[in-house]
């Protein structure tokens, strides 16, 4: 047979494989990878596999997913507009929020309403700041579609995306309901300041979770249009360019404790999720330098953090901040896991430092009003999941959170206790 019979055989052979295999291929083509900012897609999609595979162990925690999905159905939507007073500057699309630790230190009368001047009580959370303004109604908008959108993905059931894109829809779409994208009123202190940088917090703490959903319910779900889409990303673009430009998130950036940290991997996860991978990958990087060198000591402690009155809440606060954003430099290219600082500072060694208190073998040294075993939960996990190994072995003794280790369905870490500031 000559040269150019057997190339011939060759490549008939070929063409016939592919004609056996890409078809079946095709027929049997699994879920959509989202393009999550924080959330490892791929990861998501071999999990829906495994659930349609009948895996036992996930579909046991897809049920506590499902019924926290299952209670947001009854709720909402929410929107800025409800609160009984706009904020400062009379316009009822802006959000705003209350500095959470800060008291008034005189009773109120007809002459001083509000009972000023406030004092601040670092750890302590005023309750009035649950009640007229938006900031308990944004962590129900951020819980919610993230919920909605996961156990839509995983289980197909429409109702579960339909709501998600309700609430998100009120919430930053629909011109009477939807939110401005600033932040200008967050944090504000009566009769002192109508609004701080720092209240930048309220969603950098959060808000990643609803650029995943966002991104789940891209993958074709029922109620979320392409129309929907657009309208969020360019949503989603506007307040990038508020949060990158604005005075406010200029000096939130500068912040040197889990405020820079959460400023950094909220513009990390805007940029990535808006299209600007160069931003985001430049973000990751100075991260190194910028946070992680002069934030976390040569003995993986967080100085900053440990002089808080709830020092072991702001410690795992903090590396929630710092593990989401390594997961977005996985999706540009940079991996934060494996820095060494000059004194030998590493997102490892920080988390490493704190096994003993959250695996209950030794009790936390340092100042904390309300100690929660369960707040380190998922930070151990996410470097147990970057090759810790002394984290992959605390896995077995860490406390669940309420509402059961979503760990499995979920892979990023979330704020697990519920203080916040």
């Amino acid at each position: 047979m000559s040269a150019r019979s057997r190339l011939g055989v060759v490549v008939a052979a070929v063409i016939a494989l592919a004609a056996t295999v890409v078809p079946s291929a095709t027929a049997h083509a699994g879920p959509k990878v989202p393009w999550t900012a924080v959330l490892d897609g791929a990861a998501l999609q071999r999990t829906k596999v495994r659930l349609d595979h009948g895996d036992p162990q996930l579909a046991r925690t897809l049920k506590d997913l499902t019924a926290r999905a299952d209670n947001w159905l009854g709720q909402g939507p929410w929107t800025v507009v409800d609160k009984p007073k706009p904020a400062p500057g009379g316009d009822v699309h802006d959000y705003l929020s209350q500095a959470p630790y800060w008291w008034p230190s005189q009773p109120r009368t007809a002459e001083n309403p509000w009972g000023c001047p406030y004092v601040q009580r670092d750890g302590q959370r005023n309750p009035e700041v649950d009640t007229g303004t938006d900031r308990q109604d944004v962590e129900k908008v951020f819980d919610s579609t993230y919920d909605l959108a996961l156990a839509w993905y995983y289980t197909g059931d429409k109702r579960y995306s339909e709501k998600a894109g309700q609430v998100l829809r009120t919430w930053f779409l629909a011109p009477d309901s939807r939110m401005n994208p600033n932040l200008d009123h967050g944090q504000f202190i009566p009769c002192k300041y109508d609004g701080r940088a720092i209240g930048i917090i309220d969603f950098s703490q959060s808000y990643t979770s609803v650029l995943d959903a966002i991104a789940i319910l891209d993958t074709g779900a029922p109620g979320w249009s392409e129309g929907d889409r657009g309208a969020m990303r360019a949503w989603n673009t506007a307040f990038r360019d508020w949060l990158a430009d604005s005075a406010f998130g200029k000096e939130e950036g500068a912040a040197q404790n889990n405020h820079g940290t959460f400023y950094d991997m909220q513009l990390a996860a805007l940029a990535y999720a808006t299209g600007d991978r160069d931003l985001a990958r430049r973000i990751v990087l100075d991260a190194r330098a910028r946070r992680i060198d002069p934030q976390i000591a040569g003995d993986g402690s967080q100085p900053q953090e440990l002089a808080r009155t709830r020092s072991w809440h702001y410690s795992t606060f903090d590396l929630v901040a710092y593990t989401r954003l390594a997961a977005i430099g996985r999706h540009v290219g940079v991996n934060l896991w494996s820095y060494r600082g000059p004194d030998g500072q590493s997102l490892f060694k920080a988390v490493d430092y704190l096994l003993p208190a959250a695996t209950g073998t030794e009790p936390w040294g340092h100042p904390e009003l309300e100690f929660h075993r369960f707040a380190a939960s998922d930070v151990v996990h996410a470097a147990a999941d970057a090759g810790d190994r002394a984290a992959r072995a605390a896995l077995p003794r860490l406390e669940a959170p309420p509402g059961g280790d979503l760990w499995a369905l979920r892979p990023a870490a979330e704020q697990l206790d519920s203080i916040a500031g």
